[in-house]
């Protein structure tokens, strides 16, 4: 990004608040399904206090540097559009960088990482509403399943509410089911079990009074056929904390990719901040795996 491109963005943020939703407005659209392929990029991780990419535990602190890579990955015509918190997005709408590309926003950033209540995941960013008042094509929800912890109660409701209220907008959703556990009063960590996956796909499906707008956004497992096989809902892989092996994180999206009802990659982390910098090789790379 240019540094007049900064500055008039920071001039923007004080002298023209209705800017970023004019741009959204008028921003060119697109159809929201043309190939029957989609390559979303997230970048919605900063709402809930998720900072860290790797040994960088700030590497996403940065809003110019995340501004930048997001610029980068919005330019290749092949990502489809992007996944973001309000903030991330008006930026974006404020940038031009939104024109024919789908914006999704995310939607329940309450559950703060590392907080006492992070698995009580209350709707803090866009509602419904927003989401078709403000012209974006669609909407995310995470919904992570701890047996173990009475906040996931309310986390279940309050995303079967969002997939009915979705649903009502035509307007689709991603639901994001993980299983986790609130650790006995220690941390929320996240449960790496096929078994408990294919549960979780099971749950998540069945959210809401209609499942006509629901999509999946689910992690490339081991078994991600056996879990795929539990629905017939489209599923888009989700990147996840970035691994120490990229390759083999490559490798795990192209098998998922043979799935037939998955449909593409909704990644953040791993292909803005890659281990060699390379932002515009990750996106590239990224992109043929899901167009071939």
């Amino acid at each position: 990004m240019r540094d007049d491109q900064w500055q008039g963005l920071i001039k923007s943020r004080l002298e023209d608040p209705n800017g970023a939703a004019k741009s959204l407005k008028k921003r060119k659209r697109r159809k929201l399904i043309t190939d029957s392929q989609l390559f979303i990029v997230a970048a919605d991780h900063t709402a809930r206090g998720m900072l860290g990419v790797g040994d960088d535990q700030f590497a996403m602190a940065d809003r110019r540097k995340l501004l930048d890579a997001l610029l980068i990955a919005l330019a290749n015509p092949l990502v489809d559009g992007v996944l973001g918190s309000a903030d991330v997005i008006d930026e974006l709408a404020l940038l031009g960088a939104l024109d024919n590309k789908l914006v999704f926003g995310t939607m329940n950033r309450g559950g703060i990482m590392g907080a006492s209540w992070e698995l009580n995941d209350r709707m803090t960013a866009y509602t419904p509403q927003d989401i078709a008042v403000r012209g974006l094509d669609g909407g995310k929800v995470l919904l992570r399943l701890a047996d173990d912890d009475a906040g996931t109660g309310p986390t279940i409701e309050a995303c079967a509410k969002a997939v009915t209220q979705m649903a009502d907008l035509k307007l689709p959703i991603m639901v994001e089911p993980l299983p986790y556990t609130g650790g006995n009063g220690g941390p929320a960590k996240y449960i790496d079990d096929n078994d408990k996956l294919l549960r979780a796909v099971s749950i998540a499906s069945g959210l809401g009074s209609s499942s006509a707008y629901t999509w999946l956004k689910v992690p490339a497992g081991s078994q991600v056929e056996r879990m795929m096989a539990a629905t017939t809902l489209p599923g888009l892989i989700l990147g996840g904390t970035p691994g120490p092996d990229p390759e083999a994180t490559y490798a795990s999206w192209e098998r998922a990719m043979k799935v037939p009802n998955v449909r593409g990659l909704v990644v953040g982390r791993s292909l803005l901040f890659p281990k060699d910098g390379d932002v515009v090789g990750a996106i590239a790379r990224a992109a043929r795996i899901v167009r071939p």
